[in-house]
């Protein structure tokens, strides 16, 4: 099966390229290349960007892009950056969760927001957030704990979470009955637009997160 990418760079014989690589070919005729222009290299990762649905870590985009390592795919992540920057694009980089994902910017979410509710993506409930934020600040955290700081049951709510993939078991705590204990998960870090669990507002009366929270919410965070 060949790679995306792959398939993509079978163009018609007539196929016009995109303008920055155009840019990029007037500057073989003795002419300077357009300061915005993609070299084949950055196009690689723009497009790379454009098609993943998670955050990339920045050793996986070398792969992909055929860079030597990840240092080397950091510095075209910023070569892209500035290029968005300087074209005013409604584009911009995150490094999220591990690795780099391409967004809109915020200004931006107002329509964007209208749009996805339109397609049929349901907001969360007031008691799924409550539950995720307690689970976020006090994991790995049991079902009991939660329905003690919340007061009320959130069986079916924990269900919920998982099935969005924001939450999943953790493993059991070491006390009778060995109850299930709850993590949040590398998509939350990615839909809060968090770099790791260190990146959390102060929560007030949740105190702070335990030590290694970080690795048990997202194990390949530190990839790359």
């Amino acid at each position: 099966m060949h790679h995306p990418l792959a398939r993509a760079s079978r163009r018609p014989s007539n196929h016009r390229l995109p303008l920055g690589l155009r840019l990029v070919e007037r500057g073989s005729t003795g002419n300077s290349p357009h300061p915005l222009a993609r070299d084949a290299t950055l196009a690689r990762l723009e497009a790379a960007l454009f098609l993943a649905e998670e955050p990339l870590a920045p050793r996986k985009l070398a792969g992909l892009v055929g860079l030597a390592d990840a240092a080397a795919a950091r510095e075209q992540v910023e070569r892209l950056r500035k290029l968005y920057d300087d074209e005013g694009t409604a584009f911009q980089i995150e490094e999220l969760a591990g690795g780099y994902q391409l967004l809109t910017r915020p200004v931006f979410f107002p329509w964007l927001a209208r749009l996805r509710q339109h397609a049929g993506n349901t907001p969360l409930s007031a008691a799924a957030r409550e539950t995720l934020t307690i689970i976020a600040y006090r994991q790995p955290i049991t079902r009991a704990d939660i329905e003690a700081i919340r007061g009320v049951s959130c069986s079916e709510v924990l269900k919920l979470l998982m099935e969005k993939n924001l939450v999943r078991l953790a493993g059991r705590e070491d006390t009778l009955g060995r109850p299930a204990l709850y993590e949040t998960t590398r998509r939350f870090l990615q839909e809060f637009g968090l770099r790791s669990l260190r990146d959390l507002p102060p929560g007030e009366g949740l105190g702070p997160t335990k030590p290694d929270a970080d690795s048990v919410a997202s194990p390949s965070v530190g990839e790359g």
